[in-house]
């Protein structure tokens, strides 16, 4: 082969794996959102790796366009924001079907992240999900969190009239994303006046709308 046509195959060669690696690391990345508020924008960072069942839910819900004219309904200083389930007057809006939670995953519900919010029901997250305002570590998955099995017993026995106490842990709440753009938005909606309204406590007397959330 000559020299010139081995240069050309072999710059062709570096350029194809190039674009092979480039692809890999992009592809590996983490997708991010913006969380557009009635005030201001928030941008996300998902851990796809680390929570690939709740990023995929949550990703679900933006493709459909789900979360837009939603809420922050649940709003406590010092604690977390709420919101993804409501609309301004209220109104429950259905999910898709609910996870399974992978709050084991070691990340911990610290200050600026995002988690998944459920019922006492380890795995019934749906779409509704907070940013942690402070380290909320008591939400963590622990040692002596309660399995499925644990919590699958005492469901059954209580449906026979029967009382079983739950002597273990909360299982813990999914943290599948971070803040990386917008604290202060986050900030701005923790200290919003709030009131009780019905049976929904800690509503913002004014409505913090979630205009849309968007893959940047």
């Amino acid at each position: 082969m000559k020299p010139m046509i081995f240069f050309k195959c072999l710059t062709a060669i570096l350029a194809s794996l190039l674009v092979l690696l480039v692809s890999a690391q992009v592809s590996a990345e983490n997708p991010k959102v913006r969380v557009q508020t009635s005030l201001g924008a928030i941008e996300l960072e998902l851990f796809a790796q680390d929570a690939p069942l709740t990023v995929a839910n949550f990703l679900r819900y933006i493709e459909t366009n789900a979360f837009e004219a939603t809420i922050f309904h649940r709003v406590i200083p010092g604690f977390m924001i709420q919101g993804g389930g409501y609309l301004p007057d209220f109104t429950e809006l259905e999910e898709f079907e609910t996870i399974r939670n992978e709050a084991d995953n070691g990340i911990s519900n610290s200050t600026g992240t995002i988690a998944m919010a459920r019922t006492n029901v380890i795995d019934s997250a749906g779409r509704q999900f907070f940013i942690n305002v402070a380290d909320n570590s008591r939400l963590d998955h622990q040692e002596d969190s309660c399995t499925r099995k644990q919590e699958s017993d005492v469901m059954a026995a209580r449906q026979k009239g029967l009382f079983k106490p739950l002597n273990c842990a909360s299982f813990g709440y999914a943290v599948f994303g971070t803040v990386i753009s917008g604290m202060d938005i986050v900030n701005e909606i923790e200290i919003v006046e709030t009131e009780q309204r019905g049976s929904f406590d800690d509503v913002p007397m004014v409505p913090v709308v979630i205009e849309s959330i968007k893959l940047l």
